[in-house]
């Protein structure tokens, strides 16, 4: 026993059919261990009913932003305060945060906690999409709905982002990483994908965001997927786990 944790948790799921498609397949083939998800997005029910297939452990991936050129979501709620002038969610969180109401935030984000549960997904925590757009609001929602929030990652002994790398680099980067790991339990977060046009198509070429559309997701799914990936985990005795199973009392 090395007493080392590592929760692996895929980002974005409801955002697309590709993400939705490559991340159970993270789940299940790979080293995906639970799955964030947005209620807001346009694909949410499809990734509501395989998160239930196939019993993947499910969060609440707080949304008050998008990103996108062509993809575009709105809120649950409507709350003036939490979009731009075509009616959907702001682009940055610099935006947002400047922007949003207190009080629609919260009702926003419950509302979204509220859609997974409607849905029959057990949420386990919270955590963000993009970043901390209304740093108050978090915890309140969490609390009301009685599962952790992620967001700020003291809880774990360390948390790293795999997909901004360059694709080349990345199963080289992530060996090293699991290979350095301590006792304690780490966080790895993805952002994963199956090859699909629609990912190419969501974006406009070289913007700050771009490389997220396809290039970081692609690359996360073929390095999580790996077989050498998992064989390291097991030949180093790393425990694959979730945040509930890391942290049951």
């Amino acid at each position: 026993m090395t007493g080392v944790q590592l929760v692996v948790r895929g980002d974005d799921f409801g955002m697309c059919h590709a993400v939705n498609a490559g991340t159970v397949e993270a789940f299940r083939n790979g080293i995906v261990t639970q799955v964030s998800v947005m209620a807001a997005c346009p694909w949410f029910e499809e990734a509501s009913v395989l998160a239930r297939e196939f019993a993947i452990p499910v969060g609440v991936h707080q949304t008050l932003t998008c990103e996108w050129d062509f993809l575009r979501w709105r809120p649950l709620t409507d709350g003036p305060s939490l979009v731009g002038e075509d009616g959907t969610f702001r682009r940055t969180v610099a935006d947002a945060k400047a922007a949003v109401s207190h009080a629609e935030v919260v009702r926003e984000l419950s509302a979204q906690a509220g859609k997974l549960s409607a849905a029959g997904l057990d949420v386990e925590y919270l955590d963000v999409h993009m970043g901390l757009a209304a740093p108050a609001a978090y915890g309140e929602v969490a609390a009301a709905v009685g599962a952790p929030f992620i967001g700020a990652e003291e809880m774990f002994a360390s948390a790293e982002t795999l997909s901004n790398r360059d694709a080349a680099d990345k199963k080289a980067w992530l060996l090293e990483y699991l290979h350095a790991l301590t006792p304690g339990v780490h966080l790895l977060i993805t952002h994963c994908a199956a090859a699909h046009p629609e990912l190419g198509a969501i974006h406009r070429p070289g913007s700050d965001t771009y490389r997220w559309a396809e290039e970081y997701r692609l690359s996360d799914q073929a390095v999580v997927t790996d077989p050498e990936i998992r064989q390291a985990i097991d030949d180093l005795s790393i425990e694959l786990t979730t945040v509930r199973e890391a942290f049951r009392a």
